[in-house]
C-alpha cells in the first residue's frame, strides 16, 4: 500500500487539493500539492521583480529554487529557501500570475523533475493539472475531477471570503474561465484527462463522498480493502 501513487487533476477550483489532502490522510500516502510549487516560482518572481515576460530569468529562477512542502495532521506548509510563504503564495496577484508562469516550458521542467524524485522514493497522493499525463503517467491510480465554471467560482469566493478577501463574483468566475483556457491551450503540459484517468464530477457531491469515490477505485485497481 505503501507504494500507491494516485494522481489527481483538474481545473481551477475543481476540489482537487482538498480531496488529495483527505485520500492522502485515508491511505497513509504523502500529499503533495505541485500547484503550491508554481505558485511558490510566481510570488519568488513578483518578489523579486522579476518580469514575468522573461522567460529566461523565470527558468533559472525555477532551476535554482529550493521549495520545500512539510506536512502534519493539519495543513500543509510551504518553504521557499526556509521563508514560510504558504499564505503569500495564495494571494490574489499570484493567482493572477501562476497560469503565466507554469505554462513555460523550462519552470515546468524543472519543477516536474522535483515532483517525480519525489513519487520515485514513496507513495504519494499528487494533484496538479499534468500529473496523469507527464508527471507520474505510469501511477497506479489516475482521477480527473470536474465541476462547474459557476460551482468552482462560488467554492473560491468562499474560501476567500474566509481568509478575509473580498471579491467579486462575476470577475472570479471570468478569472477562472481565462485560468481554464490558459492551462488548456498551453503547448508545453497542457490540462487534460488521461485515457485511463476516472472522471469524477464534484459539483453536487460532498467532500467526503469524492474522497470514499477516490478510495473505492483505488482498492479496485490494487484489489484489496483499504
Amino acid at each position: 500500500m505503501n507504494e500507491i501513487r494516485v494522481a489527481i487533476d483538474g481545473p481551477a477550483g475543481a476540489g482537487k487539493s482538498t480531496v488529495a489532502k483527505m485520500v492522502a490522510r485515508r491511505l497513509g500516502l504523502l500529499y503533495i500539492d505541485t500547484g503550491a510549487m508554481y505558485r511558490a516560482v510566481t510570488w519568488k518572481a513578483i518578489e523579486e521583480g522579476i518580469p514575468l515576460s522573461d522567460e529566461q530569468k523565470l527558468v533559472e529562477l525555477a532551476s535554482n529554487l529550493h521549495i520545500r512542502l512539510q506536512t502534519n495532521k493539519q495543513k500543509q506548509s510551504v518553504f521557499v529557501n526556509d521563508t514560510n510563504v504558504t499564505e503569500q503564495i495564495r494571494s490574489k496577484e499570484v493567482t493572477e500570475h501562476v497560469s503565466t508562469v507554469s505554462a513555460i516550458p523550462g519552470v515546468r521542467t524543472s519543477l516536474v523533475k522535483m515532483q517525480q524524485k519525489l513519487a520515485q522514493e514513496q507513495g504519494v497522493v499528487m494533484d496538479g493539472r499534468d500529473i496523469g499525463t507527464c508527471v507520474i503517467p505510469d501511477a497506479e491510480v489516475k482521477i480527473f475531477l470536474t465541476a462547474s465554471l459557476e460551482e468552482r467560482a462560488r467554492r473560491r469566493m468562499e474560501e476567500l471570503i474566509r481568509k478575509g478577501v473580498q471579491v467579486d463574483f462575476e470577475e472570479l468566475k471570468s478569472s477562472i474561465a481565462k485560468r481554464d483556457e490558459m492551462d488548456s491551450s498551453r503547448e508545453f503540459a497542457p490540462l487534460r484527462k488521461a485515457e485511463d484517468a476516472y472522471s469524477i464530477d464534484t459539483t453536487n457531491l460532498s467532500l467526503d463522498e469524492v474522497v470514499e469515490q477516490i478510495v473505492s477505485i483505488c482498492e479496485k485497481q490494487i484489489g484489496t480493502k483499504l
